[in-house]
């Protein structure tokens, strides 16, 4: 993402600066999410499966440089790493591992061509796949996005892992994008198409927002990337949505 920052500079000052002092109660600072948002839309078959009869629970977080973590202060705070704390405390007796694999910069189509090896190398019964925001800053055709989108999804399934797509984020740099719904509507189609989980975290994020939370609260200064509350409150819903659809019938 680091190589498109700069020409979104001036939004993230400007909608920083928007934001009146003392417009937002203390309670907006809170880690927060409307029920229906947190509902993934999968029962996550294979992951049920793992957990039941194995007694394991291994997840790859695929993504860019916001599954790495990229600026958190403390690499714990990285919303991968607060999945598998969230999921520990939730699941006693399950071994839980959580693999962060995160790459700076990468788009759908680079994760996509990654897909098979991630997973032959740690066979998971769950991939969170995190991507869409830098097709969007980057204004990637839709139909290529949507063709690698679902290569990916069907090469995942088809090696046996349930899916959770992670959508984009709400920041200054992706509302600045043109067509960023239309992104997050591929989204949600694919995730119906191939009975994927969908976490949706645009609207989770622009809930925030609309709420009274300023950017500065949840997004560093570059106007992208999540800082250490917000990549903390997306692992603690993250794992509220992933428990839901466990304790689901």
């Amino acid at each position: 993402m680091s190589r498109h920052l700069r020409r979104f500079g001036w939004v993230a000052a400007l909608a920083l600066l928007l934001v009146p002092a003392g417009s937002y109660s203390q309670s907006m600072t809170y880690c927060r999410a409307k029920p229906e948002l947190l509902e993934l839309g999968s029962s996550l078959p294979e992951t049920r499966k793992s957990i039941a009869e194995r007694k394991k629970l291994r997840i790859i977080a695929l993504g860019s440089s916001s599954t790495s973590g990229y600026g958190v202060s403390n690499p714990a705070y990285a919303y991968p790493a607060q999945l598998k704390m969230g999921l520990d405390k939730a699941l006693p007796g399950i071994d839980v591992d959580v693999i962060n694999r995160g790459i700076g910069g990468q788009d759908v189509e680079e994760m996509a061509a990654r897909m098979r090896s991630e997973m032959q190398e740690n066979p998971a019964s769950l991939v969170v796949w995190q991507t869409g925001t830098n097709a969007a800053i980057r204004q990637m055709p839709l139909d290529k996005f949507a063709h690698w989108l679902r290569n990916g999804l069907a090469l995942g399934k088809s090696l046996g892992a349930d899916f959770v797509l992670m959508n984009l984020q709400y920041v200054p740099a992706v509302v600045a994008a043109p067509d960023k719904e239309a992104y997050e509507k591929i989204m949600a189609a694919s995730a119906k198409e191939y009975e994927a989980g969908l976490f949706r975290r645009f609207d989770i994020m622009r809930g925030w927002y609309q709420d009274g939370m300023p950017y500065g609260q949840f997004v560093q200064l570059d106007g992208l990337h999540l800082n250490d509350f917000g990549q903390k409150c997306i692992g603690k819903l993250l794992t509220k949505a992933i428990l839901n659809s466990l304790n689901g019938p």
